[in-house]
Order: C-alpha cells, then sequence, then structure tokens
C-alpha cells in the first residue's frame, strides 16, 4: 500500500508502512519514519553538508542489506546532491553523487527507502559541493570480546584526559552497537588519522592490558581497540541519532560523561529509539556542536 504525503511542502509516497523491520522487537517501517521525522531537529545539523551514505534493509534487519553511497535513480531533484571523486570504488565508478541530507524530506524519503543506518565523514562540502578540511575527529573504541561497552568507557575516560592536555573537548556517544566513539572538534594541526594514531598508540604503550591500537584481530580479545583510521577522508562513522541494525532498535547516542564515568554494565548504555526521543526531550541535544 503506498501512502502520498507532503513533508514541509514536499510531495513523497511512503509504501509498506506496516512492515516489520526488526522483528524481535515488532519495530515498524512507519516506526523507522516516525522516528526519524521526530529526532530530525538535533539529527540534521550533524548531517548537514556531509555526503551520506546509508545501509538499507528493504526486508528488515534480518534480510540482506547493503550500503549506498550513490543516490539512487529515483532520488527527487530537490534534494541536494554533491558529486565527489570516488578513490578505490567497489564498482569502479570516478565520482559518486552522493545525497546530502539538509531537511526534513530528505530524511524522511531516506527512511522510507528502510535506510536504518546513516554514516557520514568527518568532512562537509562547501556550497559549491567541493569537500572542505575535516571539522571533526573521532575515535571509535571497538571491545573484543569478552571486554564490553564497559571496557570502552574505561578507555574513553583515559583518551579524554589526553585529549584535554591537547586543548581538545571529547564528546562521547553509543555506536549503538557493542562500542562507542568520542568526537572533538578539529582544528587541521595536522594530518587528523596520523594525529589520532599517534594518541592511540600512546594510550595503548601505557595501558598495554586494556588497549590495542591495531586493528589485528588475535590481540584484541579483552582489550579495547582504538581504531583512529575512521578520521580517513574516505571512511565514514554512523551519526548521531542515526538508528542501529540490532535486534532492537538500538540508537547511536549522545552521552554525558557522568554517564560514561558510572557505567557498571553493558545494558546501561543502551538505548532504543523511544530512549533517544526522551533523552532528547530532556535533555537537548548533548552533541550541540555541529
Amino acid at each position: 500500500m503506498k501512502v502520498p504525503v507532503k513533508v514541509d511542502g514536499r510531495e513523497l509516497t511512503l509504501s509498506n508502512l506496516d512492515k516489520v523491520l526488526y522483528p524481535d522487537y515488532g519495530f515498524t517501517k512507519a516506526e523507522v519514519i516516525d522516528y526519524y521525522s521526530r529526532i530530525a531537529p538535533v539529527l540534521l545539523p550533524h548531517l548537514r553538508g556531509r555526503p551520506l551514505t546509508v545501509k538499507r534493509y528493504p526486508n528488515g534487519v534480518t534480510g540482506q542489506s547493503f550500503f549506498e553511497k550513490n543516490a539512487p535513480d529515483h532520488t527527487p531533484d530537490w534534494v541536494r546532491r554533491v558529486n565527489l571523486p570516488a578513490p578505490g570504488s567497489t564498482k569502479n565508478r570516478e565520482t559518486i553523487d552522493f545525497a546530502v541530507v539538509e531537511d526534513l524530506p530528505t530524511l524522511v524519503y531516506y527512511a522510507n527507502l528502510a535506510a536504518l543506518e546513516l554514516h557520514v565523514p568527518q568532512w562537509r562540502v562547501d556550497e559549491d559541493g567541493r569537500a572542505l578540511p575535516p571539522d571533526t575527529l573521532v575515535f571509535d573504541l571497538d571491545p573484543g570480546p569478552p571486554a564490553t561497552i564497559v571496557e570502552c568507557t574505561r578507555v574513553a575516560l583515559l583518551l579524554r584526559d589526553v585529549l584535554k592536555q591537547e586543548g581538545l573537548k571529547a564528546l562521547p556517544k553509543t555506536s549503538g552497537s557493542k562500542g562507542m566513539q568520542l568526537y572533538a572538534d578539529w582544528d587541521c594541526r595536522e594530518e587528523p588519522s596520523a594525529y589520532a594514531k599517534r594518541l592511540a598508540q600512546l594510550l595503548e604503550k601505557e595501558h598495554p592490558d586494556q588497549i590495542v591500537s591495531v586493528m589485528t584481530k588475535k590481540l584484541r580479545p579483552g582489550k579495547v581497540f582504538i581504531d583512529w583510521s575512521q578520521n580517513n577522508p574516505a571512511k565514514t562513522t554512523v551519526a548521531p541519532y542515526s538508528l542501529r541494525a540490532k535486534d532492537q532498535p538500538t540508537v547511536s547516542t549522545p552521552l554525558t560523561w557522568k554517564e560514561v564515568e558510572s557505567c557498571e554494565h553493558p545494558d546501561d548504555l543502551v538505548f532504543t529509539a523511544p530512549d533517544a526521543l526522551a533523552r532528547v526531550e530532556k535533555r537537548g541535544d548533548l552533541f550541540g556542536r555541529a
């Protein structure tokens, strides 16, 4: 069944609204669209100007999924697109037409495509669609089982203190999966991947029982991998307030440092779509830096 709607003056056709995209939770496509519509005031500033990569789940989180960088052929004319080089493209493209989500109609359009996960780079484009220097530094903290997000919080506190000494203010969020991320405004003092790698290696040297700075799987059990490579311009990180394709509709959720400091169990930092909406209503955007 198709439903024509008007969103901020734009005409859209929504489809399969009763399709369950999170079977274990009974969360439908209509609820996904509702979540993204309601979270939009705090989400859109973090997407604005950033070329979008989505992970789509047309048959729900238990079905096949695919990453999509190129805006689909049926993308409405009013969706902003930017054509950018695509080094290393898996489809041998020289350039990609990325969408840039800057308004509610575009966000609803992608939600209707079952684009559950929204991923963006650490840089923006200017008004002419040209890439600007990175404005964000990100550290992705990935726990190697049996480590969990609890161990990630301990590493986050160490990293926060190092960044503070460097004159950078870190903001924490959950990944919405099993780990978490720290963001900081970036002043281009040097190449961001090299800078992040150096800090990760420093912490690994100081805390070898807790931290690893290389991706090698066999080195990671029980430790937290500080993934500094997310700062490569070709890479993306899940956006604040994006849904994740887990058993339940978890959200990559901004945190307070008090929550990080007091975390004692992995469930302490699991937030679903309704949780994220309630938090924003109460606290506003804890990532209000964009």
